[in-house]
């Protein structure tokens, strides 16, 4: 069966229409403006809170002028307002290009605090994936590291203490599934980690006594015992600490008057 030819005059005139089209679609047109002009404008729709209309014009200024100073102070201030409008990852972009092309810059520590900051806003619940939250980490981290004493470098180290307070939060929520499906290697890896890793969080005393139930789960009562000693060696006013003094004796949750003593005779065991 052959295939039938289009004629040549009906491409022609194909390509033709395509063209008229082509030369009909509105073109935003390229219009040259001193530096300082554009600039100043976007400066002006800065002040005004129209943040996407500044974020466009601090690009024109390193569009049209890449080599001039005006073009330096775009950029930074240029990402301020990428991230003032929500536009994070144009943020992050603008602050590594910024620290690439300008290390020594005296206002490079607010380029990778800036960085960070945009990570940090996009933590999500516990819930969901967690890979923004441990970029957020690493970037408040390379900004203590870099400028210790800076007051970037304060502001980070508390956001520091709540990233990571998440990231256990979501290794205890992994956990618990776990500890609920009744797998409880997995839980105790869980657990594990987040005593080892986030040291300093307040999910702790809660995964102690996690490792505690799954350690008598397996039928393991010297590691569970350890667990509990450990419980109540650093959070002895812990509820967590009750909890696990009464699934070691047995005594009710509501009666148990954890005793030091009996914590105490296992700690000098372990440490």
């Amino acid at each position: 069966m052959h295939r039938q030819l289009v004629p040549v005059r009906h491409v022609v005139a194909f390509l033709a229409l395509l063209a008229l089209a082509a030369c009909g679609a509105p073109r935003e047109s390229y219009v040259e403006r001193p530096v300082e002009d554009i600039y100043n404008g976007a400066m002006d729709k800065l002040v005004q809170n129209d943040y996407k209309g500044a974020a466009k014009l601090f690009d024109e200024v390193e569009r049209q002028h890449p080599y001039s100073v005006w073009a330096t102070k775009a950029e930074l201030v240029g990402a301020y307002a990428s991230y003032q409008a929500n536009k994070y990852d144009d943020a992050i972009g603008a602050c590594d290009r910024f620290i690439q092309l300008h290390p020594g810059h005296r206002d490079v520590a607010y380029a990778y605090y800036l960085k960070a900051l945009s990570y940090y806003v996009q933590i999500v619940d516990v819930g969901r994936d967690q890979r923004i939250t441990d970029k957020s980490m690493k970037a408040l981290e390379e900004v203590v590291r870099r400028f210790p004493d800076s007051k970037y470098a304060r502001d980070a180290r508390l956001k520091l203490d709540l990233t990571r307070d998440h990231l256990a939060g979501k290794e205890m929520d992994i956990g618990r599934y776990y500890l609920k499906q009744g797998q409880y290697a997995a839980a105790i890896n869980r657990f594990r980690h987040v005593v080892d890793a986030y040291q300093t969080t307040s999910h702790v005393p809660e995964a102690l006594h996690r490792l505690t139930e799954c350690y008598l789960a397996l039928g393991v009562a010297d590691e569970a015992q350890k667990a509990a000693s450990v419980l109540g060696h650093n959070y002895p006013g812990s509820e967590w600490y009750k909890d696990s003094y009464a699934l070691m004796t047995g005594i009710p949750v509501d009666t148990a008057q954890p005793e030091k003593g009996w914590f105490g005779r296992v700690i000098g065991s372990i440490f």
